[in-house]
């Protein structure tokens, strides 16, 4: 690393790691966070925005359906068995999430929504907080001003929404795990600019005791009626403690029976699921469902997704787990079936997969503590309490995934 580009970087995120507020820019030994800026038109800006919008309100169309619709569609969807009866609950039927992040491709027909992350998005530090000090730094706009704001809106729209319906909302507490810097970093981080009044617990201090969730602390149990959670529902849908007891199925039968409310809210599970992405496209196909205008809409800005592979021989195509995250599990292929590249991490090979049109991801040259690096870019665009909120931007190989760069971005001019 030159001199001069260690400077910068010292200069960028040294403030940020003291405040303690952003402590990982770098992760597992390797740099994460880009001291570099990527600057976009207002424009563009605007239409990550509208996609963001228009997508965010066929997906909540969708949402109440599939709450009333037969086990075995959900089961299909790939709810889990134990779930069942939680993603059912209805907290706010217009906004099925509190916290979601659209994630799409820069192409040549327009943006192109890959995924929808509605149940444990992360970024929320890079876009709310970070991006805001970077463009400072470089003399920027951000084209983030002023949106944490919309994270306290959101928060608070949530927990009157409990109480709306009836929950008890007194102990509230937003929890990760412990050991992990940026669960629990952007935990942390969410927790302060909630505006609520609440503590932080390690997942591994909640207990499950008599028919209620506690956070234990030394001999103390203390009870939680809203829990923030940065944990996958589906991870939680197969939890046992040491004794092999389903601690996990236990806590979603306190969400179901409103024992316990959590942010974000079940509905946000069925969003998580990119099987839905095969079920919005089918109706789109079959014209079913959708107004004239959500139609156009589908077309513009989702791809072509199904349960079966239907681009064999035609077009390249790439398969995607379920619930997979930060591009886990991913393979790219042709039109003749043969891999052009393949995640090689560990997890959520075991899922269902969905074939998707494969989109090229825009080519992009940026400046890291190594030097320069040709990469790809993909955005994300957060929809938070039912609009369009943040953006960020991440610089990876073909599929981007855990360790792919952040990059701060600024509006041009």
């Amino acid at each position: 690393m030159k001199t001069s580009d260690q400077d910068r970087r010292e200069q960028l995120y040294r403030p940020m790691r003291e405040e303690g507020v952003f402590t990982w820019d770098w992760m597992y030994g390797e740099e994460y966070a880009l001291a570099d800026i990527h600057l976009i038109s207002r424009d563009f800006r605007r239409e990550l925005s509208m996609a963001t919008e228009r997508l965010g309100h066929i997906f909540s169309k969708v949402v109440p359906v599939l709450q009333r619709a037969d086990d075995s569609l959900l089961l299909e969807l790939g709810v889990p068995r134990e779930a069942l009866g939680a993603v059912r609950t209805v907290v706010n039927e217009i906004q099925p999430t509190v916290i979601g992040r659209f994630d799409f491709a820069q192409t040549n027909e327009g943006l192109k929504m890959l995924e929808c992350n509605s149940d444990t998005p992360t970024g929320i530090v890079e876009a709310f907080y970070v991006n805001e000090r970077a463009c400072r730094f470089f003399g920027h706009e951000d084209p983030n001003a002023g949106m944490e704001a919309d994270l306290t809106s959101a928060f608070a729209g949530a927990l009157k929404n409990y109480q709306r319906r009836g929950y008890r909302t007194e102990n509230i507490w937003f929890s990760s795990l412990d050991w992990h810097e940026e669960d629990k970093g952007t935990t942390q981080y969410l927790l302060g600019v909630s505006g609520l009044p609440a503590q932080f617990a390690p997942l591994e201090q909640l207990r499950v005791w008599e028919d209620r969730l506690y956070v234990k602390e030394g001999d103390e149990l203390l009870p939680v009626d809203v829990l923030y959670r940065l944990h996958a529902l589906e991870k939680l849908a197969t939890e046992q403690d040491e004794d092999g007891y389903p601690t996990g199925e236990h806590v979603l039968s306190l969400i179901e029976n409103r024992k316990l409310a959590i942010i974000n809210p079940p509905s946000a599970f069925l969003i998580q699921t990119k099987a839905l992405q095969a079920l919005i496209w089918n109706l789109h196909e079959t014209n079913q469902f959708f107004t004239s205008e959500e139609q156009v809409s589908i077309e513009k800005y989702m791809l072509p997704t199904y349960f079966e592979n239907r681009f064999a021989g035609i077009a390249d195509y790439v398969t995607k787990p379920i619930f997979g995250r930060e591009g886990g599990g991913v393979v790219i292929f042709d039109a003749q079936g043969d891999v052009l590249e393949k995640d090689q991490e560990e997890f959520y090979w075991e899922q269902p997969m969905i074939y998707q049109k494969r989109v090229v991801l825009p080519d992009i040259r940026v400046q890291t503590a190594q030097g320069p690096y040709a990469g790809h870019l993909l955005w994300g665009s957060f929809w938070i309490g039912g609009k369009a909120s943040a953006l960020v931007a991440r610089v990876g190989g073909p599929i981007t995934n855990n360790m792919s760069y952040y990059l701060p971005v600024g509006i041009d001019g």
